[in-house]
């Protein structure tokens, strides 16, 4: 829980430098340590004789390796520099888990309380935001919910992240009632933070998560009933919400925001109270009143009739809409996947409507694929090579979607390992959990549930990424790879139920005794000798320092970056260029450096230094439409209007939409026409 909720408020967005790259380095840090006691503590009991997870670690560490090697080609090596820090980390971070998982194996249960709490104290904070915004987010004008990762869709993300945790404490038949009841108002708080974020994409990837959860998990009917009656209680104060302008509104006044915000708080402490009270209650009619195979027979049957009467109940509303239900369905479909669709407004009725910008960034991420289809244009390259392709001035940095930015800054090579790693996962996810055909039959106890609830959060992180950036926020990606990672890390559920355990762990909460599987024991696997395993270690360590060391370089540099301007403003130019030139060493792939030491040496009357600090930065990044933009300026600025002329035609034909490069394309024309 402390890991997420740090992880959220550290990082943020993922967007900020320096909030991110120290949040990175703990990841890094905290993982090689986690992976060196793995190596030199003595293994336990409980962990699988053979290592598992290996293959999904090597195709993860190979795709941080082409990752890096992507800075050799790339068309923004900086850019890419960032992303193979952010890919080291979560390498770090599932690599980690895996160790965690090897030095810990039967606190799979506290890694579940940690998700869920993690999830239920940030949808609470969000939540707060709304109730007392005078004190929390004064500056906040945006209805849907944002804090404290400052975007919308990944505090929807984080509430979605959690339900599969809280479901499992609510239904799971071991534990204090008390304690499993408190999972009612904690999945009455993550749906309200889900649904007042308006976020479809993790709408959509919650329901596939837990579509997959009923499906394997025997905990159905307890489940429904947990499910349905969270949800039943908890919409009418989300209709009630949507109905609010200072809840709902984009700029509303903090007056009216405050009001709606004390209602909201009143009926949200009644929801938490009144669900409580249906947590306990539950928990002892079921343990007092256990229903017998008969009502349980009925219930399932019921249930089934009423999934399969959404489709029906779908089918009708789309018959008798305008149009029918192919005009229905090819309404969505347009609005789905055309890019001049315009995007729903920051409104509750977006939940309704299927139309967004995703379309137009992906149809862009498909034309900068095209540019190098095998190779990719390096990582992190998307943000700006999208720039000459853009039909408007909307600034977005990211694709929206994991599999359409990796063709664009990794190409297929890039998107083939990163199946190759997910495959890998999958198929060991499979084994642990027992999905395979084979291990029909075998006794759902209380861990094997357990593990199948952590594999679910990595569904709906990985489904979630699918359409949705996601995948950049560390609060959102850290808790996926460590449950990935601990998962990964679980023995095949043969080789658990055949290894021998004390008589106390042979009863489980779902069978009255396990019975020995008719399978040879697995031999332990050799293990390297004490030597081996403490250089290796020590390797492993090193290396996370180097990586910590190097993500540090930019934020250094940034720090000269500020302080050359500082000596700028004062008038101390040799100092300012000195220090300039510091920041350009400590972070040799940014042209930010070289803008700075462009304006000094400018500022200093030095045309030649000038312009060959701007041209150094245009060889770096040749499609960022802004090193030409620069490099223009100021030729225009030294008299050189024709040249001015070339550079901006340049940053014209890289971001065609810019009205920027427009105006600068005109300038300089006159400019030369008036010398003629």
């Amino acid at each position: 829980m402390i890991a997420v909720v740090a992880t959220a408020f550290a990082s943020r967005g993922g967007t900020q430098l320096e909030r991110t790259t120290w949040t990175q380095i703990a990841i890094m840090v905290v993982g090689a340590l986690l992976c060196a006691a793995a190596l030199l503590l003595p293994r336990s009991p409980r962990a699988p004789a053979r290592f598992r997870g290996g293959a999904t670690l090597v195709f993860f560490t190979l795709l941080a390796i082409y990752t890096a090697f992507s800075v050799t080609w790339s068309l923004m090596a900086n850019d890419s520099w960032t992303e193979t820090m952010r890919t080291l980390a979560y390498l770090s971070a599932f690599a980690g888990a895996l160790a965690l998982g090897r030095l810990a194996p039967a606190r799979w249960s506290a890694l579940l309380y940690g998700i869920a709490l993690g999830a239920v104290a940030l949808s609470f904070w969000s939540l707060l935001t709304k109730v007392f915004p005078g004190w929390l987010a004064p500056n906040d004008s945006f209805g849907r919910l944002r804090p404290p990762s400052d975007y919308w869709n990944s505090v929807g993300l984080t509430a979605a992240l959690g339900v599969p945790p809280l479901l499992w404490l609510a239904t799971r038949r071991s534990g204090h009632a008390a304690f499993n009841a408190l999972a009612w108002p904690g999945l009455s708080i993550a749906v309200m933070a889900l649904m007042l974020a308006y976020s479809r994409g993790s709408l959509l990837a919650l329901v596939i998560g837990l579509a997959v959860w009923f499906a394997l998990v025997p905990l159905r009917l307890r489940g429904a009933v947990t499910l349905g009656g969270v949800v039943l209680a908890t919409l009418p104060l989300v209709i009630w919400a949507s109905a609010q302008d200072g809840l709902t509104r984009d700029g509303a006044e903090l007056a009216v925001r405050i009001d709606a915000g004390q209602a909201l708080g009143a009926l949200l402490l009644l929801l938490i109270v009144a669900m409580s009270i249906a947590g306990l209650a539950v928990g002892f009619l079921s343990s007092v009143h256990a229903p017998g195979e008969r009502t349980r027979v009925r219930a399932g049957r019921t249930l089934i009739a009423a999934i399969l009467a959404v489709p029906v109940v779908a089918l009708i509303l789309l018959a008798t809409a305008p149009g029918g239900i192919s005009g229905q369905v090819s309404k969505g479909w347009k609005q789905a996947t055309d890019p001049a669709v315009a995007a729903p407004q920051n409104t509750p009725d977006r939940l309704t409507q299927a139309s967004s910008g995703r379309a137009r960034y992906w149809r862009e991420a498909l034309k900068v694929h095209a540019e190098s289809p095998w190779i990719g244009t390096g990582a992190g390259a998307y943000g700006t090579m999208r720039l000459r392709y853009r039909i408007d001035e909307r600034r977005v940095g990211h694709a929206h979607g994991y599999v359409v930015q990796t063709l664009s800054d990794l190409g297929w090579v890039g998107l083939l390992i990163s199946l190759l790693a997910a495959g890998a996962w999958l198929v060991t996810a499979a084994r642990a959990v027992g999905a395979r055909r084979k291990d029909k039959g075998l006794p759902w106890d209380a861990e094997r549930v357990g593990i199948a609830t952590l594999a679910i959060v990595v569904i709906v992180f990985g489904v979630h990424s699918t359409f949705d950036w996601t995948w950049f926020v560390p609060a959102n990606a850290l808790p996926a790879l460590i449950c990935a990672g601990w998962v990964a890390s679980r023995p095949t559920l043969r080789e658990r139920f055949d290894a021998p355990l004390p008589e106390a762990e042979r009863r489980g909460p779902f069978v009255t005794l396990r019975t020995r599987l008719a399978v040879p024991a697995t031999p332990d696997a050799p293990r390297l000798g004490t030597r081996p395993r403490a250089g290796l270690a020590v390797i492993v360590v090193a290396i996370a320092l180097v990586a910590a060391w190097s993500a540090l370089q930019p934020i250094r540099a940034l720090h000269a970056q500020n302080a050359a301007l500082a000596r700028l403003d004062i008038g101390q130019y040799p100092q300012a260029a000195s220090i300039a030139k510091i920041a350009h060493e400590r972070n040799p792939l940014s042209v930010e450096p070289l803008f700075e030491l462009a304006a000094i040496e400018q500022a200093r009357g030095n045309r030649e230094a000038a312009l060959r600090a701007l041209g150094d930065a245009v060889e770096r990044e040749p499609a960022n439409p802004e090193t030409w933009r620069r490099l223009g300026q100021t030729k225009l600025d030294f008299g050189d209007a024709k040249g001015a002329l070339s550079a901006f035609q340049a940053a014209y034909y890289r971001d065609p939409a810019s009205r920027r490069s427009h105006s600068d394309v005109v300038v300089a024309s006159r400019a030369l026409a008036g010398i003629g």
